[in-house]
């Protein structure tokens, strides 16, 4: 059965352009990828003494099972370098998975709705770009209503 999945990727060390491509152009090993967004530059979030972050997001449409495509993010992000040494931190290559249909799920290792995507203006920009109607499953506002209910902050600038 196919669903339509909705990640969002971000990286701030080394060539942050480059690893985004990178890991769109692997992703569409899980899947076919039916949308990706601009890339935005945008402030770090919680450790804020870091390198500023390129993040995107893409829309995808898989067969795979939840935990399956999980494992093959996980697996890309190794593959790219990712090391994984606290939460927050600098990172070559980010992979979340934000939406998975309308599917809620609450598991070891993966929650989705991504727990905290509607705080985040560097996930729902790009989102609203391309997904604004979609419709978070558990608070069912629309991306677009999420993003614009944000308090000021948080440095989100589209790249041309």
């Amino acid at each position: 059965m196919h669903k339509k999945v909705y990640l969002s990727l971000g990286s701030n060390l080394g060539e942050r352009a480059a690893n985004l491509q990178t890991a769109i152009a692997e992703v569409k090993n899980l899947g076919e990828m039916l949308q990706v967004s601009s890339f935005y530059e945008t402030e770090p979030v919680g450790i804020m003494a870091q390198p500023w972050f390129l993040n995107c997001a893409v829309e995808l449409e898989t067969v795979k099972m939840p935990k399956q495509l999980l494992a093959g993010i996980l697996r890309l992000e190794q593959e790219m370098g990712r090391q994984r040494r606290g939460d927050k931190g600098p990172r070559v290559i980010d992979l979340d998975i934000l939406l998975f249909g309308n599917s809620i799920i609450d598991t070891g290792g993966l929650s989705v709705p991504h727990p905290a995507m509607h705080e985040r203006r560097f996930v729902l920009e790009p989102m609203t770009e391309i997904a604004a109607e979609v419709r978070h499953p558990v608070l069912k506002r629309t991306m677009r209503e999420l993003r614009d209910a944000l308090p000021p902050g948080q440095t989100v600038r589209r790249l041309p």
